[in-house]
């Protein structure tokens, strides 16, 4: 089970907070609602959920007491995001703005809050105008996340798409290349990640998904000299965000 600390300030609690917190267009994580409860007042709850893509989790009452630290959640408990999310063409105006070809990272699938708050500080460190999370399969910007990011989300624009690969496509409009980190790639030292570039790192333990893969518009590697054949997700991430950003400031 999370630490207690983990939902801490996150948390939206009882029918008329979250119905207000939905009206409002809050940003959520998820939303916790008890177990058989499809009838009654929280059926339009869950429906505004759905309706804004946002997931719907049935849980046992004893989970809904420990999150809430109390009985009094009338059944129903939003996460709400720590931060407010940004569209993909706030990313690309962000860069155009500043005059700087688009720099972005996305993260396919990332499940572990810490992996994703460390990939959001090296994406700041290393100049990167915004990173992409999917709606789905991934870990939103919950408390942990902005913790692990160590100030970083502050000043990093993060996008939650509903299709990753629909972004793909909307960023190849733009004019970015897109690069996969996946093994059996050409070495990234052999790449030019210089220009408008985005950059994909795929999820612990699975990497890249094959439709993610396939709609890049080429894959790279961080050569291993161990025994081991893969990175942590966040230091793979940071190896390439670093190479983008000296390419980018050297132009070679």
């Amino acid at each position: 089970m999370p630490d207690k600390n983990d939902y801490t300030n996150d948390l939206v609690i009882g029918r008329n907070a979250v119905r207000e917190a939905l009206r409002a267009g809050r940003g959520a994580e998820c939303l916790y609602i008890l177990r058989g409860e499809h009838t009654g007042p929280l059926t339009p709850i869950a429906a505004m959920c759905r309706d804004a893509s946002i997931p719907v989790k049935e849980v046992d009452r004893k989970k809904l007491d420990y999150m809430a630290g109390s009985d009094n959640h009338q059944g129903v408990i939003l996460v709400a995001a720590v931060k407010e999310y940004v569209t993909v063409d706030e990313i690309l105006a962000y860069a155009e703005s500043r005059g700087e070809a688009p720099f972005v990272l996305l993260c396919d699938g990332l499940q572990d809050p810490h992996n994703l708050g460390a990939v959001i500080r090296s994406a700041e460190a290393a100049g990167a105008h915004g990173v992409i999370i999917p709606e789905r399969r991934s870990v939103g910007l919950g408390r942990t996340v902005a913790k692990s990011a160590a100030g970083a989300l502050e000043y990093m624009r993060v996008a939650r798409v509903t299709n990753l690969n629909d972004c793909i496509a909307r960023l190849k409009d733009a004019g970015l290349w897109i690069y996969a980190a996946d093994m059996d790639g050409t070495p990234y030292d052999e790449t030019d990640l210089s220009g408008p570039v985005a950059i994909i790192v795929g999820a612990e333990g699975s990497g890249v998904s094959r439709l993610v893969r396939k709609n890049a518009d080429a894959v790279v590697s961080i050569p291993m000299a161990g025994q081991i054949n893969s990175l942590n997700a966040s230091v793979a991430a940071g190896i390439l965000l670093f190479e983008a950003a000296r390419r980018r400031r050297t132009g070679r």
